[in-house]
């Protein structure tokens, strides 16, 4: 994507989609250094129609918008972009890891918004890692950290259109959680490194996507050994999906229009500004 290759791991070959979710990209690289952030990343591009969402796993991402929004969010935080009716922004390294060089990993996954809510204002949320709850379960061998929706006594600070859990969890070997989730939800578990073994039968490992089954209340996740995992799930949308590139609608006639709209400056324009 943009020239940096990426680990997909939705959708796959033999899932489209797992509603609400669309789309999971991990990316991990080295950057040499001796470069300028501006010749490296994704350069402005738009989006319509749904939430792409970045956890931040190391290094930074800077963010840049066509609402003269700007931020950095540092590892462990999360950027959660509401793309809405259009928004035009940029995904490139921080000017420190471009010119000195750096580690810099990264998982973006997508969130459909419901037709109801497509075409509402864009906006932006950045979440820094020590504004994130979280809480250590299991003998301080489990972090969970709560990005959106609930896990015990913790909410996230992320306002969603439908219910949506999103969890960053970090295992010490051993390290077991207990996870409630509705059964009418959908989701998974997505492994960044490590193995788990998902509800005591099946063994995960690093880059494995585990879906979830609709089949009880509560999943259990135990490490193997140290491990770095995702969960998300959410209430299904069930509405008529139409993709095109970075706009996610419910009709063909809604995709075209949405290219029309960014072709005509209606997501507004983006002119990066780098020190």
């Amino acid at each position: 994507m943009g020239g940096i290759l990426i680990d997909q791991a939705l959708p796959h070959k033999r899932i489209d989609q797992i509603d609400p979710f669309l789309l999971v990209h991990h990316l991990e690289i080295h950057q040499a250094g001796g470069a300028r952030a501006q010749d490296l990343g994704v350069p402005p591009h738009p989006h319509r129609g749904f939430a792409p969402v970045t956890f931040v796993l190391k290094g930074a991402v800077p963010h840049r918008d066509s609402t003269d929004v700007s931020s950095i969010v540092h590892a462990g935080g999360t950027q959660w972009m509401h793309a809405g009716r259009g928004i035009v922004h940029s995904e490139r390294p921080p000017k420190e890891i471009a010119e000195k060089g750096g580690n810099w990993e990264l998982i973006q996954f997508w969130v459909n918004t419901p037709a109801a809510h497509k075409m509402s204002d864009p906006h932006y949320h950045p979440l820094q890692k020590e504004d994130t709850p979280s809480t250590l379960v299991d003998q301080d061998r489990v972090e969970v950290g709560v990005v959106a929706g609930s896990f015990g006594s913790l909410s996230g600070p992320i306002n969603t259109f439908t219910n949506i859990l999103a969890l960053r969890l970090n295992f010490e070997a051993d390290g077991t959680v207990d996870i409630p989730i509705p059964q009418s939800y959908n989701g998974f578990v997505y492994l960044l490194d490590g193995g788990l073994v998902f509800n005591d039968q099946t063994s995960l490992q690093a880059k494995d996507l585990a879906q979830l089954a609709n089949d009880g209340e509560t999943i259990r996740l135990r490490a193997t050994e140290q491990t770095r995992a995702i969960l998300l799930a959410g209430e299904p949308i069930g509405e008529p999906l139409a993709t095109y590139g970075p706009f996610v609608m419910n009709s063909q006639a809604e995709i075209m229009q949405a290219m029309r709209d960014y072709q005509l400056g209606k997501m507004g324009t983006l002119e990066e500004k780098f020190d």
